[in-house]
């Protein structure tokens, strides 16, 4: 066997081959360094197995045993109840949701290591337990004098015999093969000043870790390399985009600017001045603008986009306004398309469902320059959109939107300024990491007369009394959304879905008031209609899926029902919360809750109902849910990050970018072993590997 390099093929190894290296480049191990970056995704410490006959209620633990049997029962719910047990006893595990696809997962026989929260209802329980399947024989993990690595797996790695343990196997060789080929590119300046461990340790460490203390030293070290990566990208692209000059330049705000903005029916916010101010100074510079302009839900965001493309339009520019779905592009149109006119710009909506004729005659108003703001979807990015001459980029809800779709609507333009938009706001430290290629303007303040929203979390059990409330306030003429996580019925998910809890809703609960649907697959032209009858108040409820989540303003809509609210993140609970009390009306929120709720996700529902204040949300779902599902790194066209959390690491945001920072200074005279690590994130950049691999 030849010697073995990081950057060798995996299939060299001993005990992979061809066929293995096949199945693992799927799961992204294509050489020897990545297999390195494969990570455990937990460990089980021998002081952490508790025998299954000591378990008392109210104990958190992870617990080994072999399934002994299983089966589906029914009752007032019906659910799945597998029996675990070891040589000291035995403990029901217990799943109401998607107790039909995991009945599948479990044999009679299998061995599983199981965490979760030991409760007692006739017997000693756990509800919901995290569960993993062992391959490796139970005395090996029980006895083992060591804290074991357990990897993430896929059914083609199982079915290629690639095992837990002969990952671990693998692993193994690879850091023993290895030893002192790893070498250290952060100088020792650097490791002294913030406490860090060195590279060849952290990777061992990682892997099989002394101690659970030394496993956090080792990821602490590998966190700080991702997030050094990740700012050399950030800042590095600040530093290139500040280096271009743009190709059109502004006069100062003129008279149609001025007119317009006298001409809206309501007084902008100081926050909106503000705003407005700041964008319109950065348009006027010489180089193209990058804001970035987050706010919460409702607190009119959309107005200074606007006055930034009028602005643009006033001095002979083109605004193209993308925002990602249909029904937000469509509402936007909807309610600027005449003021826009009266002030003598020509506007247009492009989207995938125009028929041909209708989108050639928009395109060709594009192509000459006739049509001056452009709102759409996706579409406006199409290959058959080209503009005369594109001066603005705004781009709603960014965060929908990936990196390359954002670059190819720049692209129209000769280096247009670009104003992106977001209504989960984020903490300034983490923004800086995420837009520090962006300057930030923030919007804190709300138009005035807008009423708070009362929100409430209940149980599923409250619905009757719910629904009554419901019908009295139908009565008095109230409109109401309900909403629900999925579309159809799923095996996998035990979850009440819109088109199923409509027709019952229609023919039973409302039977005596009008109920429309709305979800993602309805056809436009119904779409359209329902959502114009609930406007005109010819409906009284509107039952529909998260699509309605941006882009439905309807100030009679006051009240909303979340169904399965323990499901739904805080940052989508409350920009579900944002549909409702858009009137001079209050709006209120009742959030259900189907048992089993975690204590997780009881504490976001507690946080919901106690703040309507979009940046406490936002900082709090991070901390509760973490970056991956509060945002992913992918959509702002950054490497996965496989080691550093972005709520949990955010002291060595600041630090890291310290770091890059210096080493990117012009005038800084860089020692050897700072070009060194220069160099190294150089290479890294223009690689764009994964950051959690070693190659």
């Amino acid at each position: 066997m030849p010697e073995l390099e990081l950057h060798s093929d995996v299939q060299y190894m001993k005990g992979v081959g061809p066929r293995r290296a096949a199945v693992l480049s799927k799961v992204g191990i294509d050489t020897v360094g990545d297999l390195l970056g494969y990570l455990p995704r937990r460990y089980i410490d021998r002081s952490m197995i508790v025998p299954i006959g000591t378990l008392k209620a109210n104990m958190d633990v992870t617990v080994i045993g072999r399934v002994l049997g299983k089966g589906i029962l029914m009752g007032r719910r019906k659910r799945l109840e597998i029996i675990l047990g070891d040589d000291t006893g035995h403990i029901a595990l217990i799943w109401f949701a998607g107790y039909r696809y995991l009945e599948k997962m479990f044999t009679k026989g299998d061995v599983y290591a199981v965490t979760g929260q030991v409760t007692y209802f006739q017997q000693h329980q756990i509800v919901h337990p995290e569960a993993e399947k062992l391959e490796d024989d139970i005395d090996q993990l029980i006895h083992t004098g060591r804290i074991v690595p357990v990897y993430p797996s896929t059914g083609e790695l199982k079915k290629a015999g690639i095992t837990g343990r002969v990952m671990r196997q693998l692993i193994s060789r690879a850091l023993d093969n290895l030893s002192g080929k790893l070498n250290e590119y952060l100088p020792e300046k650097y490791r002294s000043d913030y406490s860090l461990m060195r590279l060849p340790d952290a990777i061992r460490q990682i892997h099989y870790p002394d101690s659970m203390e030394a496993r956090e030293s080792a990821r602490i070290r590998l966190a700080f390399d991702e997030l050094m990566e990740l700012q050399y990208l950030i800042l590095n692209s600040r530093r290139k985009s500040r280096s271009v000059g743009r190709g059109h330049t502004y006069k100062k705000p003129g008279s149609t600017l001025k007119e317009f903005t006298k001409s809206l029916p309501f007084k902008l916010t100081e926050g909106q001045r503000d705003c407005v101010q700041t964008i319109t100074g950065d348009m006027c510079n010489e180089k193209p603008m990058h804001r970035l302009l987050q706010g919460d839900v409702g607190c009119g965001k959309t107005v200074v986009a606007i006055l930034a493309a009028v602005y643009a339009a006033e001095n002979g520019h083109q605004t193209a306004f993308m925002a990602p779905t249909e029904i937000l592009a469509e509402q936007h149109y909807a309610v600027w398309q005449k003021p826009l006119e009266d002030a003598g710009m020509n506007s247009a909506l492009i989207t995938g469902s125009l028929k041909k004729g209708e989108r050639r005659a928009i395109e060709t108003g594009i192509a000459d320059g006739t049509i001056k703001i452009v709102f759409g979807t996706h579409a406006v990015i199409s290959k058959s959109v080209t503009f005369d001459n594109l001066g603005l980029v705004v781009i709603d809800e960014q965060h929908r939107f990936g990196v390359m779709q954002r670059g190819r609507l720049i692209k129209k333009g000769l280096y247009p300024d670009t104003l992106v938009m977001s209504a989960t706001p984020i903490p300034r430290t983490l923004a800086m990491t995420l837009y520090g290629d962006l300057d930030i303007s923030s919007i804190k303040t709300m138009p005035p007369g807008r009423q708070p929203t009362r929100t409430v979390w209940r149980a599923a059990s409250s619905r009757p009394d719910v629904y009554k409330f419901l019908k009295e306030k139908l009565k008095k003429n109230d409109q109401i959304f309900i909403i629900y996580p999925l579309v159809e019925k799923s095996e996998k998910l035990d979850l009440q879905a819109a088109e199923d809890e409509y027709k019952k809703l229609k023919k039973e609960v409302f039977k005596e008031f009008s109920v429309g649907l709305l979800h993602g697959r309805t056809k436009k032209e119904t779409r359209n209609k329902t959502i114009a009858a609930f406007r005109a108040g010819k409906l009284g409820v509107l039952v529909a899926t998260t699509v309605i989540e941006v882009g439905i303003d309807i100030p009679s809509a006051t009240i909303m029902v979340i169904e399965h609210a323990e499901r739904f993140g805080l940052s989508q609970l409350h920009q579900l919360r944002g549909r409702v009390g858009r009137g001079r009306r209050p709006g209120m929120v009742i959030a259900m809750a189907v048992p089993p709720v975690s204590a997780l996700a009881k504490e976001r529902l507690e946080m919901f109902a106690a703040t309507p204040d979009g940046f406490r949300i936002a900082e709090a779902d991070l901390k509760l849910r973490g970056p991956g599902e509060f945002f992913g790194t992918r959509q702002h066209g950054l490497p996965e990050l496989k080691v550093a959390n972005l709520a949990e690491d955010v002291n060595l945001l600041p630090i890291t970018r310290k770091v890059v920072a210096s080493l990117l200074a012009d005038d800084k005279a860089l020692d050897r072993d700072d070009r060194n690590l220069l160099s190294y994130l150089r290479r890294r950049s223009e690689s764009r590997r994964d950051l959690g691999r070693f190659g």
